[in-house]
């Protein structure tokens, strides 16, 4: 009882360590990001003013928004900066408690996490933003001056880089579900039309509620989806054949009763 208890603050400890570790990178990196704080809030911003009508532009309703929004902003792309050493951080900590085969198959994951992450923000950014306010653009009725606070802005920004970032994990998340048991490549396939209706309803939860933003994130997390399966199915097929998981077919009760009567039969005779 003492060990286990002593075992537990020992994690505790490395926990916090780890957490301090990280804390400290953010701080790090955001230090001189802070100086070019507005800087990068016009790049953020730059989808939005450049479907602004002539004349349009932003505002600011809350007295310390112009100066709290950028910091915001720039303590988002420290964290984005230093998110492979976070990464690399929570990974040190459960390691020691994998198996060799999740080890090898958890670092190539844990990289692909963070390259499709980057690469939704990248498709929100480049695709998403541009066409939807383009849309919103042209919607606005005459006469109606469409402007955004920058803090709205940046929260919405935010909340599509997050769930355009996590629908780009789809494949991941396939691959890891095959891999551990809870599900075979059979059956991903026959929830595909469930998916399909999924991944609409989540587009229109998550996006504004016009039909080509929904399109915008229903069709890559359907694609990414297939994607997904066609490659647990190359994963999986291979490590199957290596471990004759074809073949293999565990014993059933009867069997194992069976052996343990020979087992013990066989001692009989030794002793007679």
């Amino acid at each position: 009882m003492a060990e286990e208890q002593e075992t537990f603050f020992s994690h505790l400890v490395e926990l916090r360590d780890r957490l301090i570790r990280i804390v400290i990178a953010v701080g790090v990196v955001f230090v001189p990001l802070a100086f070019f704080a507005r800087e990068l809030y016009s790049v953020l911003a730059a989808p939005l003013l450049a479907t602004l009508p002539a004349g349009g532009q932003m505002i600011a309703t809350d007295v310390v928004g112009v100066f709290l929004v950028p910091m915001k902003v720039a303590l988002a792309v420290a964290f984005l900066v230093v998110l492979p050493y976070v990464l690399y951080q929570i990974w040190a900590f459960v390691a020691p408690g994998l198996y060799a085969h999740e080890k090898k198959l958890a670092m190539p994951l844990l990289a692909a996490s963070v390259i499709l992450f980057f690469i939704g923000m990248a498709f929100a950014y480049f695709a998403f933003f541009p066409m939807v306010f383009g849309f919103m653009a042209q919607f606005a009725p005459e006469g109606v001056a469409w402007m955004t606070d920058i803090e709205k802005y940046f929260s919405f920004v935010l909340t599509m880089f997050l769930a355009f970032g996590v629908t780009f994990e789809v494949p991941v998340i396939v691959i890891v579900l095959v891999k551990i048991g809870v599900v075979d490549v059979v059956k991903l396939r026959e929830w595909r039309p469930y998916v399909i209706v999924g991944a609409f309803i989540v587009g229109a939860v998550f996006t504004p509620p016009d039909v080509i933003s929904q399109f915008m994130m229903a069709v890559p997390l359907w694609l990414l989806y297939e994607i997904g399966i066609i490659l647990a199915n190359l994963i999986v097929r291979p490590a199957a054949v290596a471990a004759g998981a074809s073949d293999y077919r565990p014993p059933s009760d009867a069997e194992m009763n069976q052996e343990l009567d020979r087992a013990e039969q066989q001692a009989r005779d030794q002793q007679t």
